[in-house]
């Protein structure tokens, strides 16, 4: 079962990276759009199905609840195990996560990002989920002092 530190820790994790994202895509150049993606992946799937996609209104906010839990479950994998390695546990998973968002979408069926500018997309993709990534470890830490 998952502890309430992993829980927390995951879901800083996450809201740290979204936050970023919310933030740059509406004040920064080339910003990552993984949310374009998102709404991507999910209207190909409603039509793989043959069912209308919803607004892009609702994709939006599908994609952000989705990018939301899908990352605090991965994020909270920083506080499982020894306490010595949440840093590197943090850093490691970060850095998986930020070179599979920007390398792996245009392989994988969704495409590029909108208005990618490589390397200044790919490189802020990748800092982006380490952040989080650092969130998580910083959470956990905090966490295991308390207990």
């Amino acid at each position: 079962m998952i502890s309430r530190r992993a829980v927390i820790s995951g879901v800083v994790g996450a809201s740290s990276l979204t936050v970023l994202h919310e933030v740059a895509r509406q004040s920064v150049p080339h910003a990552p759009r993984v949310d374009v993606l998102g709404m991507r992946v999910i209207a190909q799937s409603f039509a793989a199905v043959n069912q209308t996609p919803p607004s892009r209104s609702e994709l939006y906010w599908l994609a952000l609840l989705g990018d939301l839990v899908s990352n605090s479950l991965y994020y909270s994998l920083v506080a499982i195990g020894n306490r010595p390695s949440i840093w590197r546990r943090g850093a490691l998973l970060g850095a998986a996560a930020g070179l599979g968002a920007a390398l792996l979408p245009r392989p994988l069926g969704p495409g590029r990002q909108p208005d990618q500018q490589f390397p200044t997309t790919h490189l802020l993709t990748f800092a982006w989920y380490l952040i989080g990534g650092l969130a998580a470890s910083a959470a956990a830490q905090a966490l295991a002092a308390d207990s």
